[in-house]
């Protein structure tokens, strides 16, 4: 049985940013009701809003192009989880830092299907996507990181790449939960925080390494530290 296309009333003059964000409304609920981006053709949005395919194509230039748009809209959102996470966490910004990373990780993974899209397929540089995530994820993680190398809990080095390292951690936790659900994750907050307590801590005790320590050196140096901590 074929289902006719709702009926929408000519928009007044200077509304196309309206029918700009009901389009993108409807895109967003057809991939959280389906989880699938497949099941997001144009037809259906443009059934969905109560429109004809090509006035998608107005505002979109393709599928992708709207994709691209979903995502970027939806992960400005996570700009204000991280920072609640920061206020819950208090006034330590090694806390700080592991809230936030535990506030990516549940913000993604509440809905995968837009995650996979954003993050685990082939970017782009200065995309609609990597800005939305450089202003809501990596500029709270990198102000993270220059507070604790402010303290002197980080060792001084470059803030950018201190932060990309971390925001490697919890990316590869949502892509690998996402991917492999079948494996023993366990509670993916739970193990977010082993994680981000590991990495996190990383960094402190690198300040105590030299230039010239081997692996096996450090490993004996933290050995000594953490047996004469538990007599």
């Amino acid at each position: 049985m074929s289902v006719e296309p709702l009926r929408r009333r000519r928009a007044p003059r200077g509304s196309g940013e309206q029918l700009r964000e009901e389009i993108l409304d409807a895109a967003t609920e057809l991939l959280l009701e389906s989880g699938d981006a497949k099941a997001m053709p144009i037809r259906s949005v443009a059934q969905r809003v109560g429109v004809t395919p090509p006035s998608i194509y107005l505002h979109f230039a393709d599928k992708d192009a709207l994709l691209e748009a979903v995502c970027s809209r939806y992960f400005e959102k996570l700009h204000d989880e991280m920072q609640a996470a920061a206020v819950d966490a208090g006034s330590s910004p090694i806390d700080v830092l592991r809230a936030q990373g535990l506030a990516y990780v549940r913000f993604a993974l509440q809905n995968p299907e837009l995650y996979r899209i954003a993050t685990m397929e082939q970017g782009r540089p200065g995309s609609e996507v990597d800005i939305a995530l450089n202003s809501s994820a990596f500029v709270h993680l990198r102000a993270a990181v220059e507070a604790l190398i402010a303290d002197g809990i980080y060792p001084p080095g470059d803030s950018t790449m201190l932060a990309l390292e971390l925001w490697t951690a919890v990316h590869g936790i949502v892509a690998l939960v996402i991917s492999r659900p079948y494996l023993p994750w366990g509670d993916p907050e739970e193990l977010t925080d082993r994680v981000m307590r590991a990495v996190c801590s990383g960094h402190v005790v690198s300040r105590g390494f030299r230039d010239t320590d081997t692996p096996y050196e450090i490993v004996s140096w933290l050995k000594e530290v953490a047996d004469e901590r538990n007599r």
